[in-house]
């Protein structure tokens, strides 16, 4: 094996490593009681997505453009896939109506939004950073002629988004954002958020990572810039109270024990009751 490839290898085995140490310090910390107030992780969470620090950044934002899909069809796969699963979903809910309205809550640089948008008559994307609803536009543009209205939210403040939605929406999405938020219970307000701007009859699909009972997949409570993808987890079945409690209707569960880019995800399909 070449030297270059051998150095590599190791830097990726080191790198690998000191997540992990840093990861376990971190939960055993919260554990025994450390955890930051949700108020500091909201702080936290808003300066790093509102501030772009390179390919990192990019990558987990999802920029076409970002290393982690450089030379394959990851980027647009995701999209492709989530689209797919929403397609089956509907079916066995009996959800046949018309696409008016779509909101994709956390649109990255529109992965998702460049399979979704051409089946609606409007898109909403949601998210922190304006530089990345600026991409996504840009992929939606470069995509369809679907017209898309950017809203841009603070992450102490998400209600703050429904006026500006504007009415009800047919289907309401988020894909690879409940684990970026800052706690489990932040996430009930997300969930209050959906069933407010869903129609009477809407569709929401869901993503969350799950916690398989261990406490190494519990949510992670605090150092929300080096652990941002383990902060918030659910148990499935305490997901699918909440978003009953939420006013939402569960309908079904889509389970991925493991993928290209993490592992427990479950995808929730929820429904606003007639």
């Amino acid at each position: 094996m070449p030297e270059n490839l051998t150095l590599h290898a190791a830097v990726r085995r080191a790198k690998k490593l000191a997540r992990g140490a840093e990861d376990f310090t971190q939960r055993a910390l919260a554990t025994i009681g450390a955890k930051q107030p949700e108020t500091r992780i909201s702080a936290d969470a808003q300066a790093y997505w509102r501030q772009p620090s390179g390919d990192r950044w990019q990558g987990n934002s999802h920029w076409k453009d970002a290393a982690v899909f450089d030379g394959g069809d990851l980027w647009s796969r995701i999209g492709a896939e989530h689209l797919d699963l929403f397609d089956a979903g509907a079916r066995m809910a009996g959800f046949t109506r018309p696409w008016k309205r779509v909101l994709e809550w956390g649109c990255g640089g529109g992965a998702n939004a460049v399979h979704f948008a051409p089946r609606a008559d409007e898109f909403i994307g949601v998210d922190i950073s304006p530089e990345t609803l600026r991409e996504c536009e840009k992929q939606v543009r470069a995509a369809c002629d679907t017209p898309f209205r950017a809203i841009e939210i603070d992450v102490a403040e998400p209600e703050a988004a429904i006026p500006q939605v504007e009415g009800r929406c047919d289907v309401f999405v988020s894909f690879y954002v409940f684990e970026l938020i800052p706690s489990p219970e932040y996430g009930e307000r997300l969930l209050r958020i959906a069933s407010e701007v869903l129609a009477p009859g809407g569709l929401a699909l869901i993503q969350i990572k799950y916690d398989a009972g261990h406490w190494r997949t519990k949510p992670r409570r605090r150092a929300y810039r080096s652990g941002l993808a383990e902060m918030t987890t659910y148990p499935i079945d305490e997901f699918w109270q909440l978003a009953e409690r939420c006013g939402l209707t569960p309908r079904a569960i889509h389970l991925v024990p493991k993928n290209e880019l993490d592992e427990r995800y479950a995808y929730f399909f929820l429904s606003k009751p007639e």
